[in-house]
């Protein structure tokens, strides 16, 4: 596929940049708060011990991000490219979490900006898969623009499950912009 996986991209207040190994610890100091998983289906990721594996199958996909306040350098959480799905041709962004110093601001409009941009240049949509019972993510998600388009069940790596499929296109986003 004739997509960077991992792009390095520089917002305004944020740094975008591939995940790697040594970026564990920084990485669980952001996760290790049990609120940022209150409304997630993995309540108990905040743990040290369930969170390592998680962070090694982030790792071994070689497309995930990690996201840095630009002024300082911090981690503050991260996200993840992935295919589609159902189909092998569209891009998703997902398996994102960021430390609760972040939420109800502008940190994930801006991070989802600049990887919805990393995107759009490759491809005319991108589409969300959200956890039905994660409330917090399927508002913040129709903030962007997406729109759901219904739930399937999908694989998204660890089983089948129920998912909320939204989607986004570039389109969408630039008529947003200019309201």
């Amino acid at each position: 596929m004739d997509f960077d996986f991992q792009p390095y991209i520089i917002g305004e207040t944020l740094v975008v940049r591939p995940l790697k190994a040594d970026d564990f610890e920084g990485l669980y100091l952001a996760a290790s708060d049990p609120l940022v998983w209150a409304g997630h289906p993995a309540k108990d990721r905040h743990e040290k011990e369930v969170f390592r594996p998680y962070f090694d199958m982030l790792l071994a996909t070689e497309a995930t991000v990690v996201v840095l306040e630009k002024s300082t350098g911090k981690v503050i959480g991260c996200s993840r490219y992935y295919e589609a799905p159902t189909s092998d041709q569209d891009i998703s962004i997902g398996y994102t979490f960021l430390e609760r110093a972040c939420w109800g601001g502008t940190v994930n409009a801006e991070l989802k900006s600049l990887m919805m941009g990393h995107v759009f240049k490759f491809r005319p949509e991108v589409w969300f898969h959200i956890d039905p019972t994660n409330i917090r993510s399927q508002k913040a998600t129709a903030k962007l623009g997406a729109v759901n388009m219904g739930e399937e069940e999908l694989d998204l790596g660890s089983g089948a499950a129920r998912w909320m499929c939204f989607r986004l296109t570039s389109s969408d986003c630039e008529e947003k912009e200019t309201t």
